[in-house]
């Protein structure tokens, strides 16, 4: 039988409605991962590191994890208002930044794969205050438009993006490329479409959990219609990508997605620029197969199986 991943999701749950179905989306694949922890950070939306927390722990709760799994806070600013304070016992976002460390630790000759769904401030953090994890984890990334500029996470701290793309890390860009058909942007799902599929669907919960937005849930799925009916749609049919969520879906089937390793670039001013002779490289991840993905994140909240905890 193939080893399940061993992952830790970093995210900045209470931003948008895709770190929840990301979150989701893991937590009930227990065929695939084996899950060894759940941070969280501050970006700009979404309030501050308490209230990104508490929808991230909403999340756990509807799919019966709690108190199983903590929901560990992380950083609140950037990695370079950090960076110079790592060697303190507390810094802001210390408790993640160790946690990442400790699960990395565990090493056992399989990596462990962090999957950052917002800003990279706890994993730069973590990576420059132990280097020598870089050869134990592997880092997926949601973020950038690259080659264009611009994106939310990547904006949230350019910063740790860098840091992270100078660092001998293994990583891989699932890119967001808003509005294009090439991104995460093009993974998107409509109102109509969740309720019809998700509709009481996932774990029933001991007791309801509050949502963000009001309301009792029972159900991930309930949970799921409830923050599509409260955010803008776009495009024909009207929609909204799970950005995040896709990110998730490649490391279920790494075919879901294409890969191409360029030399790592960086980011001069918000602008990328390239590095042809950069001997680090790193992958892209683009034109992912949103019917796949999307079919079968229905599938796994309907059929789901809870994932295994692991912690020390």
């Amino acid at each position: 039988m193939k080893n399940k991943v061993r992952i830790l999701l970093d995210t900045d749950a209470n931003n948008e409605i895709d770190d929840q179905h990301a979150i989701a989306y893991m937590l009930l694949s227990g065929d695939v991962f084996l899950v060894e922890g759940l941070t969280v950070n501050r970006t700009n939306n979404g309030g501050d590191i308490e209230a990104q927390a508490l929808e991230a722990e909403r999340v756990v709760g509807l799919c019966n994890m709690h108190p199983a799994l903590p929901v560990t806070r992380g950083a609140s600013s950037s990695f370079g208002e950090i960076v110079s304070r790592i060697d303190k016992p507390r810094f802001d976002g210390s408790d993640a930044v160790n946690l990442i460390i400790q699960r990395a630790e565990a090493y056992d000759g399989q990596k462990l794969v962090l999957l950052a769904i917002g800003k990279l401030t706890n994993v730069a953090l973590a990576l420059k205050k132990r280097p020598d994890i870089v050869d134990k984890v592997k880092l997926v990334w949601l973020g950038s438009n690259y080659p264009k500029p611009g994106e939310y996470n990547l904006e949230a701290d350019p910063e740790s993006l860098n840091f992270v793309l100078d660092c001998a890390v293994e990583f891989e860009l699932a890119v967001v490329r808003y509005g294009a058909q090439s991104g995460t942007s093009a993974v998107r799902v409509t109102l109509e479409d969740v309720a019809a599929r998700l509709r009481g669907q996932g774990p029933t919960t001991k007791s309801p959990i509050t949502g963000r937005h009001g309301g009792n849930f029972t159900h991930f799925g309930d949970y799921s219609i409830n923050l599509l009916s409260n955010v803008d749609l776009y495009y024909d049919p009207p929609s909204r990508a799970l950005y995040d969520m896709a990110a998730t879906a490649i490391l279920k089937n790494p075919d879901w997605a294409e890969a191409r390793t360029i030399p790592a670039p960086t980011l001069e001013n918000g602008i990328w620029r390239g590095r042809p002779d950069n001997s680090r490289k790193v992958v892209i991840r683009e034109n992912f197969n949103h019917r796949m993905i999307v079919d079968d994140f229905y599938r796994t909240i309907c059929n789901y199986q809870l994932a295994e905890i692991v912690q020390d």
